[in-house]
């Protein structure tokens, strides 16, 4: 059985990591057809996610991200296809946490 093991740092908080792993379960059921499960927790949640032939957890924390999963048989020749792709949509997400917020409307002008 392959196996994938994915850590990721961020200094969004809980609140704010929370927020991109649901952004990433969302994806995950739409895009690679898997169940997942979000529990919440104090100071750790998880999302444990499943599909035939793959099963794992992402572990969302106040400052980091860490994704466990095993691959069977037939989806473990893909590992590192699969492997790119997780790591390619969870630094996009993070990606976009990042971005500073722009103003939409400008101030009242001054006469």
């Amino acid at each position: 059985m392959a196996t994938i093991h994915i850590r990721r740092p961020h200094h969004l908080g809980l609140t704010g990591a929370r927020k991109v792993a649901w952004k990433w379960a969302e994806h995950a059921e739409t895009e690679f057809d898997m169940q997942c499960a979000y529990e919440e927790g104090d100071d750790c949640d998880e999302v444990q996610f499943s599909r035939t032939g793959a099963k794992g957890t992402l572990r969302v924390t106040a400052d980091h991200f860490e994704l466990d999963a095993q691959l069977g048989f037939l989806l473990g020749a893909f590992r590192e296809r699969i492997e790119s792709e997780i790591v390619r949509n969870l630094d996009e997400l993070l990606a976009q946490k990042k971005k500073p917020a722009t103003k939409t409307a400008a101030g009242p002008r001054k006469k």
